[in-house]
């Protein structure tokens, strides 16, 4: 977990920062990028790809993560800016808004797997980064857990759909309810078509 960021120290980086997202694939909900830069020399056992982690773990390294980290951002893009520009481009946004709002400047950036990102600093997009670098991990974590509790805020707005379970991917259930009730404000109609007419 920590590879890649001691090779980037041993060649006189500083301050690095590990970037992530959570959401690129549902069908409802925003986009959701997070940076941060944590200290090395403080680390929090149990970091790891949010995907492998319970829910429950998740939300107490998210805690532990706000505390330590030397500096976080978190940006949410929706799901009308995502349809207009699509996915990717909506992630490159989301990620380039989370480095730029980052209230201590990095050296550099270690990014789960995204290219063609616009930064004032440096960076290496990393395949599977998020179980490779600790400070990705730490990232992936922030977002994850954030766009969850949003989305389960947007349950309780919208709760024919169910998002509480399902975080607006397109599970079986989900699928059904859309055919069922339509589209509710944060669908994304791109991600929907198939199933809605």
């Amino acid at each position: 977990m920590f590879d890649f960021e001691n090779k980037y120290k041993s060649l006189g980086y500083k301050l690095i920062a590990g970037m992530d997202e959570a959401g690129r694939g549902p069908l409802a909900g925003p986009v959701c990028c997070a940076a941060c830069i944590m200290p090395l020399d403080d680390i929090i056992e149990g970091v790891n790809d949010s995907k492998k982690l319970t829910e429950k773990k998740r939300e107490e390294l998210f805690d532990k993560i706000i505390e330590k980290a030397i500096a976080f951002k978190i940006t949410f893009v929706d799901e009308k800016i995502i349809d207009e520009i699509n996915i990717l481009e909506a992630t490159k946004k989301g990620m380039q808004d989370a480095i730029g709002g980052l209230y201590v400047k990095p050296d550099f950036v270690l990014v789960d797997a995204v290219k063609g990102l616009k930064l004032d600093v440096p960076y290496l997009p990393i395949i599977k980064g998020d179980a490779l670098s600790y400070n990705i991990a730490c990232a992936s974590i922030l977002a994850k857990v954030s766009r969850d509790r949003l989305m389960l805020e947007f349950d309780e707005m919208y709760p024919e759909y169910n998002f509480k379970k399902h975080k607006g991917y397109g599970t079986k259930e989900h699928i059904e309810n859309l055919k069922k009730f339509g589209k509710c404000p944060i669908h994304r109609n791109t991600f929907i078509k198939h199933f809605v007419g």
